[in-house]
């Protein structure tokens, strides 16, 4: 009977329909756990397809976003020799392959210096140049933002200040108040109130060049029109000359206070081009999408109808406006607006990905696998390093701790960020943000690819020195030892003259226990 109905009806809604159909199964068998093939059968841009909305542009470092793509996601180069070696997928319509990036890059450092358009359109997106409101970017280190998708070990595209990507001459990108939509999925820990983060359509000579002619997401914390509410980050619009949140630019919605610090996050926009803008977010590990705002244009002169001028923008404003930092998974843009149902179905296969999910090692120092580091001095033995405020500290963790404060205590063993015989930590909850020392003591801070970095983020593990557990050298100054003391964390030596120093207690201060990760 629902098959016969579904005959009667137009071609649109059947595939439509049976789009909706098959993404359902998917979600339903990740639910109770049935094993999956590597690839969806729809992938966002088989479901924006499928609606009536290709996609003109999709790019993504973690994943295929066709089925049936198998080609090239990203293009590395070393630093030792300039080689250039291009990263793709493990199968069709599948993963990153990330081992081959952690080949060719191995013993040297890896910058990104291409993100491959897999739509038909090839609107790669490479380093951008000099613009109205920057000198030319650099590229974003290759190994900054590890991740565990689908199952898999990948590396995201981490955004520091003053770095960016483009394309000024693209094809079936919307021009001239032509509709349009695009996604991302970025990190609601990885922000910062420059401008501008931004993924979309963007003027063709990097300069600033009116109200109107940008069109692209924008992510952070800078309240461009007040007032905003919450603390952010939000899902705007950037169409030059303002980051709005509705038609007035400020914020008419109250109950929309940001995304707060999901790891991961679905950003959405889709304009007419005329009359009409639409923002969404949604946290891209579980639930669906909420729209923040949905009406006209905005009211001062030059929105209505928009001016874009096609180019694509990753990581910066339209006049490459590069103060910002901000992490990219995926995104896509379309060619028309695509409907909430679409949207939907997209929302939902970003969900079933299982961005950030277990690496599916725990308890052992080996990379990709998940642990937390406990004390082992006699005051202190329920007491693990975990970040606050950034800071590294110890603290009590039970199996009644919150679940915030059990994030804040798993820790991501990588490879070394220096060298790879040693290791690094990288925050469960805070993806592409590693424990590193500065002036002696310790902090949670993004990866920013310099060799100070790598060098203040790495760890040399040894037999703990109290003749339990294991105790951890800093890699560029090797006779100081991860140390807790008065509940801080330092890299400390065996006696020096600060009160971190102190001899007393130093050798059961610096070993430490590795154990299951508290979060699950």
């Amino acid at each position: 009977m629902f098959l016969r109905f579904l005959r009667t009806r137009p071609r649109r809604l059947r595939n439509a329909v049976l789009a909706a159909l098959s993404a359902l199964v998917t979600v339903a068998a990740l639910a109770v756990g049935v094993p999956q093939a590597s690839a969806a059968t729809s992938l966002p841009c088989d479901i924006y397809a499928t609606a009536g909305t290709p996609c003109v542009a999709a790019h993504s470092l973690v994943r295929a976003l066709y089925s049936s793509y198998n080609g090239s996601l990203y293009q590395v180069q070393r630093a030792s020799d300039s080689a250039t070696a291009n990263i793709g997928l493990l199968v069709a319509g599948g993963y990153a392959n990330a081992a081959a990036q952690d080949s060719f890059c191995a013993g040297t450092t890896c910058i990104i210096t291409k993100i491959y358009d897999q739509s038909a359109r090839h609107n790669d997106l490479t380093i951008e140049g000099a613009g109205g409101a920057g000198v030319a970017d650099v590229g974003a280190p290759a190994d900054a933002l590890p991740v565990t998708v689908g199952g898999h070990q990948v590396y995201g595209l981490e955004i520091s200040a003053g770095m960016g990507y483009r394309d000024n001459s693209t094809s079936g990108v919307a021009t001239n108040g032509a509709a349009e939509g695009m996604y991302m999925v970025t990190s609601g820990t990885h922000v910062n109130s420059g401008c501008c983060f931004d993924y979309g359509n963007a003027e063709t000579n990097n300069q600033d060049t009116g109200n109107g002619h940008m069109d692209a997401i924008n992510f952070g914390t800078e309240c461009w029109f007040a007032p905003c509410y919450g603390g952010g980050p939000w899902v705007q619009a950037d169409l030059e000359n303002g980051l709005f949140q509705s038609d007035s630019g400020y914020s008419k919605n109250t109950a929309n206070t940001g995304t707060g610090a999901m790891p991961f996050v679905t950003a959405l926009l889709k304009n007419n081009g005329q009359d009409h803008f639409a923002l969404k977010y949604g946290n891209a590990q579980t639930g669906s999408l909420t729209t923040t705002y949905s009406g006209g244009e905005p009211t001062t002169s030059g929105y209505s109808p928009m001016h874009q001028e096609g180019a694509i923008v990753l990581g910066t404003g339209g006049d490459n406006s590069n103060g910002s930092i901000g992490s990219f998974f995926e995104g896509v843009m379309t060619a028309g607006i695509p409907t909430d149902a679409a949207d939907n179905l997209v929302q939902a296969n970003i969900v079933s990905v299982g961005y950030g999910g277990s690496t599916g090692t725990t308890g052992t120092l080996a990379a990709g696998s998940e642990i937390s580091l406990r004390a082992t001095t006699s005051c202190c033995t329920g007491d693990y390093i975990r970040h606050q405020a950034n800071a590294a500290v110890v603290s009590a963790i039970t199996s009644s701790s919150s679940a915030l404060d059990k994030g804040d205590a798993t820790w991501i063993v990588r490879r070394g960020l220096a060298n790879s015989s040693c290791y690094s930590f990288e925050s469960r909850n805070y993806p592409g943000d590693f424990l590193r020392h500065f002036n002696y003591q310790l902090y949670r801070q993004p990866m920013v690819g310099t060799a100070q970095f790598r060098q203040d983020a790495t760890f040399c593990a040894s037999t703990g020195k109290s003749g339990t557990g294991t105790s951890f050298a800093s890699y560029n100054y090797p006779t100081r030892y991860l140390r807790h003391y008065n509940y801080n964390v330092y890299i400390a030596s065996d006696g020096g003259s600060n009160a971190f120093d102190s001899a007393t207690s130093w050798t059961d201060d610096v070993s430490w226990v590795v154990t299951a990760p508290w979060a699950p």
